[in-house]
């Protein structure tokens, strides 16, 4: 069973997660990316939750209604903020000193790479859904023979100012058809539209993109069991950033290619992901 459980972790930064599983049991911190919600994470949480682990997803800085700081101060959305809210959730649900399992989707999979890269210590094991190592997608990116910089054409487009009236125009006319055109069966669309289609939750999502601009220091080779997860329909990454990550990776690595699945994987075909991810799991226990 799922539950939704409110976890504050700072004065004005309350998260509603979704919950499953014996609290104290194998943590599994689950982040989803843009245009969806924790709601992604739902077959994940009861597979999950059946198989003994505690499974926590939860809907992330903006997407909460209750932890949506200013979307004009990009300050607030910038990784490093992103990346505290992920590890004090996991801290206030009890595990702030114990090592845990990370999943990440989409820019969820940027965070997750980010924390595997600096506190490698925390993590058993490392899931990614999508989103390719960051060097590996920069290598994709400035290659003349990659399509990369074709399929990411939309983050420079989210940067417009009128961006997030576009993307809701028409009933969210533009992300409704990307999500279908991605295999999402129609309650998972409207389930995340109930948290993302809102001018408010998507100025704060789109703050993530226009954070960005502040370089940080790149993420280096993952010394984490990884786990990647790779549709090869998937519209916005292409096969020369998926394959290219096994060459930063400084551990047990699995590459897992769906055939005809899109870029919602978790959404698509639920059960394929969570047998992957469960037997990750196994071989490398907290």
């Amino acid at each position: 069973m799922i539950e939704t459980r409110r976890v504050e972790t700072s004065p004005g930064m309350a998260f509603d997660v979704s919950v499953g599983g014996p609290l104290g049991a194998d943590l599994v911190l689950m982040l989803h990316g843009f245009g969806v919600s924790r709601f992604l994470w739902n077959a994940q949480i009861a597979a999950l939750a059946g198989a003994g682990f505690f499974a926590a997803a939860p809907n992330q800085r903006g997407y909460a209604a209750g932890a949506r700081p200013d979307p004009g101060d990009f300050a607030k959305y910038r990784i490093d903020c992103l990346i505290d809210d992920a590890l004090d959730i996991a801290a206030r649900l009890g595990y702030g000193g114990r090592r845990f399992h990370l999943a990440g989707h989409d820019w969820g999979a940027s965070l997750a790479w980010e924390i595997a890269d600096r506190s490698p210590e925390r993590l058993a094991s490392l899931t990614i859904l999508s989103r390719p190592h960051p060097l590996a997608f920069a290598c994709a990116l400035a290659s003349p023979d990659s399509e990369q910089a074709l399929r990411s054409r939309h983050h420079k487009w989210f940067l417009d100012p009128g961006a997030g009236a576009e993307i809701l125009a028409e009933d969210a006319k533009w992300l409704r058809t990307r999500l279908k055109a991605n295999g999402l069966p129609a309650e998972a669309i409207e389930a995340h539209l109930s948290v993302i289609g809102n001018p408010a939750a998507m100025e704060a999502a789109l703050a993530w993109y226009r954070a960005r601009g502040v370089r940080h220091r790149p993420v280096g080779p993952i010394k984490v069991p990884t786990l990647y997860i790779w549709g090869d329909a998937d519209d916005t990454v292409g096969r020369l950033a998926a394959e290219g990550t096994a060459a930063f990776i400084a551990a047990a690595y699995r590459f897992e290619v769906l055939r005809g699945v899109g870029h919602y994987a978790p959404d698509q075909v639920p059960d394929q992901v969570s047998a992957l991810l469960l037997a990750h799991l196994a071989r490398h226990p907290a």
